[in-house]
């Protein structure tokens, strides 16, 4: 393997959403550009006058645990969220992030050798992600999951009680930057997904960093980029209050190579939103 990225293409049994031809250019020609300039508090008007549940948890806490939930299960009963969730693009490639990122922590899980393997979970929020990961792997896991906030742990534990991981998964509340203080098991996975874009470089490279310190060299670490290529920027900023760091995976392996990573392959859904990125660690250069 080289230190340059590679990009791989999206595994077929993996089961993407995608959009028809047509509907991507009316969503470029015509959906995009009103939504991105449409008066900001006529759109938040008719949100709230449609109820919109995606739109209230972002005003509450923008890009939060809530919201993504609310993106990843796509079940909506109020016409504004299926709308925007069913039909967005973000949503919809949240989706497929999701469904991506566990496919390839599953296999990570399968390929790591004889007994537990131990996978340590930064920013976790309730972990959709690793709970479905541990699934459908077909080796023994457990996991650690970490968070500032501890809001969206009973929800998690609920989650995993009813996939039967209960015994298996470990909440804690900490500041991710301290984990040599309460972390007893060296994880031998490290996964940072959605996290990134709303993190500035040198936050990217001091959390890779104190991630890297505790793994032990080859261990893999996976994380993702977000591209611009949805076209509504301009509208979660105005709307939902929701300002995301945009990235190429170059961009961004090269802040997780300065924290010792390299070994980086890309792994890009089909909207080309999202890519989800695993790197190496690697020895540490004198």
């Amino acid at each position: 393997m080289t230190s340059e990225l590679i990009e791989n293409r999206e595994p077929p049994e993996v089961g993407f959403e995608t959009f028809s031809l047509l509907k991507r250019a009316i969503k470029c020609v015509l959906v995009n550009p009103l939504a991105n300039y449409l008066p900001a508090g006529l759109t938040k008007a008719i949100l709230r006058f449609g109820k919109s549940e995606l739109a209230a948890a972002n005003w509450v806490d923008p890009g939060g645990w809530r919201s993504m939930v609310i993106s990843y299960n796509g079940q909506c009963t109020q016409i504004a969220d299926k709308i925007l969730v069913k039909a967005g693009t973000v949503p919809t490639a949240l989706r497929n992030r999701k469904r991506l990122a566990s496919h390839l922590i599953a296999d990570l899980i399968d390929n790591d050798g004889p007994g537990s393997t131990h996978v340590l979970c930064l920013g976790a929020g309730p972990g959709q992600i690793i709970t479905e990961a541990m699934v459908k792997a077909k080796t023994t896991s457990h996991a650690t999951l970490v968070d500032l906030n501890s809001d969206s742990f009973d929800f998690g534990l609920q989650l995993a009680n009813e996939q039967g991981l209960g015994d298996r998964v470990h909440f804690i509340q900490a500041d991710v930057c301290d984990l040599h203080e309460y972390l007893h098991d060296q994880p031998h996975i490290v996964k940072m997904m959605g996290i990134c874009e709303y993190l500035d470089d040198e936050q990217i490279v001091t959390i890779a960093r104190a991630a890297a310190d505790i793994m032990p060299v080859g261990a893999p670490i996976i994380f993702n980029s977000i591209s611009k290529s949805h076209g509504t920027d301009r509208f979660f900023r105005r709307v939902f209050g929701l300002n995301m760091n945009h990235r190429s995976p170059d961009e961004l392996s090269e802040l997780m190579r300065r924290a010792g990573f390299e070994n980086f392959i890309a792994h890009r859904e089909p909207l080309g939103v999202y890519h989800v990125i695993v790197g190496r660690r690697v020895e540490a250069k004198d």
